[in-house]
């Protein structure tokens, strides 16, 4: 080898940051070398749990909230998703058409998915169940939650919102929307923008009691409209009724006629 090569070769052996350091796919050298190693964290005791609240782990929580609701649902069959508020008294003709809508697309042996709650929920699982069809609930954590209603015969908790919302769009092919709050309104405009951006297949969508829905849709074709924030709604995106079986034909449309 002539001194050229070897000082060539001296060159290429030569680190000017030190050692290298593997950490899975990550390479360190010099300063950035750690101290410890993988393995002896794992395995070390009496440290603190300041890892359980940090967002990688919040990752792995999020991940396996979607492998759990995935495994849950993958083989649930044809469903209808039906929101509305949790405080709607049993009394109340809300509840009793909410029962009916739920009992009528049992029979026709489509499930029905709610948030797994009392009021409109509590009815809609409850026709599900009396008429043997599948009555999932998908709950949510919640500091005054009191659990899944009773007649729940599929149910499962979620810790964040927006993996039970995917639940409910990747799911159900139709959905009917009785009258409800915030957490009803944020279910409804979330998929309205879903199915009018084109970014799941078009579904119907029911809401059920013309009165209640009449005054937000005046201000959506007024002012909103008129400041040139939306176009004209398409008559084609929803459809309001106040015949529980006219709801639940719409909404089971796309299943039935597929």
């Amino acid at each position: 080898m002539t001194q050229e090569q070897q000082s060539a070769a001296s060159d290429d052996d030569f680190s000017p940051l030190g050692d290298t350091y593997h950490r899975g796919p990550v390479i360190l050298r010099g300063q950035m070398i750690p101290s410890d190693n993988t393995t002896a964290n794992l395995l070390k005791t009496e440290q603190d749990t300041d890892w359980l609240h940090m967002d990688p782990w919040r990752v792995l929580r999020i991940q396996s909230e979607f492998v759990d609701g995935f495994g849950a649902l993958a083989e649930l069959g044809p469903a209808v998703a039906i929101f509305g508020s949790a405080r709607t008294p049993r009394t109340e003709a809300a509840y009793k058409a909410a029962r009916r809508m739920g009992g009528l697309i049992a029979k026709k042996n489509i499930a029905v998915i709610t948030g797994g709650g009392p009021g409109i929920m509590e009815a809609a699982n409850r026709g599900a169940a009396l008429a043997g069809g599948k009555s999932v609930g998908l709950g949510i954590e919640l500091p005054h939650e009191q659990g899944l209603n009773q007649w729940v015969n599929l149910g499962m908790s979620f810790r964040y919102f927006f993996v039970r919302k995917t639940m409910f769009v990747k799911y159900s092919s139709g959905v009917i929307v009785c009258p409800g709050g915030f957490g009803t309104l944020d279910e409804m405009f979330e998929l309205l923008t879903l199915v009018q951006t084109h970014k799941v297949a078009n579904m119907p969508v029911v809401l059920f009691d013309k009165t209640y829905w009449q005054g937000l849709f005046d201000w959506l074709e007024g002012p909103v409209k008129e400041h040139g924030m939306i176009s004209s709604i398409d008559p084609h995106l929803v459809t309001v009724t106040d015949d529980p079986d006219e709801a639940v034909e719409i909404a089971t449309s796309a299943i039935d006629g597929h």
